[in-house]
């Protein structure tokens, strides 16, 4: 390994190192923390360059997290808030926040909790926290692809010719199975271990596909604002938008997960109006106009949302069912969007092969971390978060195992 440190880190711990595969936010961040403990680390990544997904994601601006308290932040992992509980008790939305602005990125907290980077943009923070990586000693390895695995040997497709690495404890961050071609491609799935569980990817953040009729087209790039969306026990309030495809934004990603289980998805128009509000501004309103009329007038609703009634609930009827149907609009739709168009995925490495450490309890000094386990989370700062307690977790787990 001499060869790959070029003489630096002599000072580094005895001469056993660690691997990091996959350069997004998890492995960078399990790679600091074995770097901060003066242990040698190599990050292998497939791609030309790293964390492409959480650049992509930051274009629109980097929403690092939600400053909220740890009670409730869980709830947004569903049933695997619990597995998550104890990394992010440990690095939650407060220490995430104390480290970007240690890396020098001012913050600033919008008025839904959601966090950012005054510079909005991803490409600050990652110029600085791969500065300081390589300042504390850590090698990063571009177009390195894992190739195979066998007894504590890690075969990479590198530039240079195949290499084969024997670490001393490994973390794997490999990503889901979105975006693939910014490098989560979910190809790791064939080779890990084959004892080690995997569950299949699916696609979660996804937008709905829905087969409009002619009359949808002056809508597209309209946003819905002021309902809410209900499927099974869940509702949630939040904007969408009409896109040529189908329904996309926050507000229908925070749904994916009902929705892929089989929940049928309804929409309630008017979120902050009892029903029987809903009637009594019906039955008060100009019934005579046209019933696009009617309803602007008596409902103040859009020509977006009158759309989605015209689309959804014709023929409609004046009766007193129309305030119900209104408050529960049946948002039919062909499914989620492919798993490549998703902004993350679910499924992935099953808990039940880790340890409390994120150890692979069969395969001692192999971790794992990120998205390639099988958690999931909707967007508004909770990917972040739990990608990066789970790499600081993991990064730590392995330290502590080299310096043992």
């Amino acid at each position: 390994m001499d060869d790959i440190w070029g003489g630096r880190g002599g000072g580094a711990k005895g001469a056993a190192f660690a691997l990091v595969i996959g350069a997004g936010p998890a492995g960078l961040m399990a790679a600091e923390q074995i770097a901060a403990a003066g242990l040698r680390v190599l990050v292998a990544e497939q791609m030309p360059s790293p964390a492409r997904k959480f650049l992509m994601a930051g274009k629109s601006g980097l929403n690092l997290t939600k400053d909220e308290p740890l009670e409730r932040c869980l709830p947004a992992y569903g049933p695997r808030a619990e597995q998550l509980r104890p990394h992010i008790e440990a690095f939650g939305p407060a220490q995430l926040m104390a480290w970007a602005e240690a890396l020098g990125q001012p913050l600033f907290t919008g008025s839904t909790g959601r966090v950012f980077p005054v510079a909005m943009k991803a490409s600050p923070l990652l110029r600085a926290w791969l500065a300081r990586l390589e300042r504390d000693g850590a090698v990063l390895r571009r177009r390195w692809r894992w190739r195979g695995f066998e007894e504590g040997r890690f075969d990479f497709d590198t530039p240079g010719g195949p290499v084969t690495l024997s670490p001393g404890a490994a973390v794997l961050a490999c990503g889901g199975a979105s975006w693939p071609r910014l490098g989560s491609d979910g190809q790791w799935t064939r080779l890990v271990p084959a004892d080690v569980p995997v569950h299949p990817f699916a696609p979660a953040n996804a937008g709905l596909r829905v087969d409009w009729s002619t009359h949808m087209a002056r809508h597209y790039g309209s946003p819905v604002k002021g309902g809410a969306l209900l499927a099974g026990p869940h509702r949630h309030r939040g904007e969408f938008v009409i896109s040529r495809r189908g329904l996309e934004g926050g507000g229908i990603y925070a749904m994916s997960r009902a929705v892929r289980e089989g929940a049928p998805l309804h929409l309630d128009l008017l979120a902050d109006l009892p029903v029987e509000a809903v009637h009594a501004r019906l039955s008060s309103g100009p019934r005579k106009a046209s019933t696009t009329a009617w309803l602007r007038r008596a409902l103040n609703l859009t020509p977006a949302q009158i759309a989605l009634v015209m689309e959804f609930a014709r023929p409609l009827t004046r009766g007193p069912e129309l305030a119900a149907m209104l408050k529960a609009l049946p948002l039919r739709h062909d499914g989620l969007r492919p798993l490549e168009e998703a902004i993350s995925s679910a499924g992935g490495l099953g808990w039940g092969a880790l340890g409390p450490d994120l150890q692979l309890m069969d395969h001692p000094g192999m971790f794992a971390a990120g998205e390639m386990i099988d958690w999931e989370a909707p967007t508004g700062g909770y990917l972040l978060t739990a990608s990066m307690a789970t790499g600081r977790a993991a990064g730590r787990a392995a330290a502590r195992l080299l310096e043992n």
